[in-house]
C-alpha cells in the first residue's frame, strides 16, 4: 500500500498519519491470529488459506492459535502471544478497562451464542430457582458476563449462586454429569448439548450476547495498519462466503468443532447474524447499556470510566470505506 493511502488510513482511524506511516520495506515477521468455533469467519478463512497464501505472497508467515474462549483469546492478546483475536464486545470492554491493550476495527458477527442451560429434568424453571445453586461458567467470557446480567434481572448477583469456573467444554461436561445445576453455554457446545443431550435452554437473551469483536493490539494497527486492512479485507471475503454457502459452512464448523451438521447448522443459521461488520454507534451503545454490570459485579476498579473506555476500544473509523454490502 502506497503511502498516500496509509496516510488516508490514519485518518480515518483517527490517528496521527506519522504513527501509521512506517519505514520503508518494514512489515511484521509474522501475522499471529487466532481461530475459534464462536467465529465461522476465522474457521473458513484457516480452511481455505486465502490469508495465509497472500501474506505469505509478501513474505509474512501466518501463525493460527486456537482459542477456547474469549478469556483465552483476550489472554493471548494481552500477553502479545497474537496480534489479532476474536471476543465477545464485553469481555473485550472488561479486558480493556483492566489494562488491555486492544482495539476493535471489525465485527465478526452479532450472534446469540450463549444462554443459561439446564438438564432436560432439571426442577429449575425461573432464575429465580438459581439461588443457592452451582452454576458453571467461564470467567472473563460472554456468557460469565450473561450470567451476571440475567441473575441482575431478577434483583440477584454472583454471590446468590455458587460460581463453578470451568472452560466452556468442562462446563458441559459437568452439567451433563450432573455436577452442577445449570451452565453458561457457548455455541456449538451449547448447541450440541440442547440437541443431542436433550439439555433445555432456562434463560434466552439476544440483547445480552454482546457482538463478536475482532480486536488488534494497539501497537500492531499503530505500526502495520496495511496488514490489518488486508486482514479485514479477508475476514470480509470469508463473511461473504459464509453467506452465499452457509450449508457448506455448517459443514466446516461441524469438521472444526467435531460436532453434527445440525448442531454446526443451528449455529451458523438461527444465531449467527453476519449483515453488520463496520463497527458503529450501535455496538458503542450496546456497550454502554452493558458496562455498568462490570462495576456492579467489581470486576473493575473501582471508579473506573467504563464507558469512556467503550469509546476507546471500538474503532468506527478505521474499517469505514473499506467494507461494501
Amino acid at each position: 500500500m502506497q503511502r498516500r493511502h496509509l496516510i488516508q488510513l490514519a485518518a480515518a482511524s483517527g490517528l496521527a498519519a506519522p504513527a501509521f506511516v512506517r519505514a520503508a520495506g518494514e512489515k511484521p515477521r509474522e501475522l499471529r491470529l487466532d481461530y475459534a468455533t464462536y467465529s465461522p469467519s476465522s474457521l473458513v478463512l484457516k480452511r481455505f488459506g486465502w490469508l495465509d497464501d497472500d501474506f505469505k505472497s509478501r513474505g509474512i508467515p501466518v501463525k493460527w492459535v486456537f482459542s477456547a474462549g474469549s478469556n483465552r483469546a483476550l489472554e493471548y492478546l494481552n500477553g502479545n502471544s497474537i496480534d489479532i483475536g476474536s471476543s465477545a464486545g464485553l469481555a473485550a470492554l472488561l479486558a480493556k478497562t483492566n489494562g488491555n491493550p486492544i482495539r476493535t476495527p471489525y465485527i465478526f458477527s452479532r450472534p446469540e451464542w450463549t444462554a443459561l442451560v439446564v438438564p432436560k429434568d432439571s426442577p429449575i424453571k425461573t432464575l429465580a430457582d438459581l439461588r443457592g445453586r452451582k452454576v458453571a461458567a467461564t470467567k472473563g467470557t460472554d456468557p460469565y458476563l450473561f450470567l451476571l446480567r440475567a441473575l441482575h434481572t431478577v434483583g440477584m448477583k454472583r454471590s446468590d449462586i455458587e460460581h463453578v469456573a470451568l472452560q466452556h467444554a468442562d462446563g458441559r461436561v459437568a452439567l451433563e454429569q450432573g455436577r452442577v445445576d445449570a451452565w453458561a453455554g457457548l455455541d456449538p457446545l451449547m448447541a450440541s448439548a440442547e440437541l443431542n443431550g436433550g439439555a433445555r435452554l432456562l434463560y434466552r437473551n439476544v440483547a445480552f450476547n454482546t457482538y463478536g469483536f475482532l480486536n488488534v493490539r494497539e501497537d500492531f494497527i499503530t505500526r502495520f495498519p496495511d496488514e490489518v486492512t488486508r486482514v479485514i479485507g479477508h475476514y470480509e471475503r470469508a463473511r461473504k462466503w459464509i453467506l452465499a454457502n452457509t450449508t457448506e459452512a455448517a459443514r466446516i464448523l461441524a469438521d472444526e468443532a467435531r460436532v453434527d451438521l445440525t448442531v454446526a447448522l443451528l449455529q451458523i443459521k438461527l444465531r449467527t447474524d453476519l449483515s453488520s461488520p463496520l463497527p458503529t454507534q450501535e455496538h458503542v451503545k450496546a456497550l454502554q447499556a452493558a458496562a455498568p454490570i462490570l462495576l456492579d459485579e467489581a470486576l473493575v476498579k473501582p471508579g473506573s470510566n467504563v464507558r469512556a473506555v467503550v469509546d476507546q476500544l471500538v474503532d468506527t473509523r478505521f474499517a469505514a470505506g473499506l467494507i461494501r454490502a
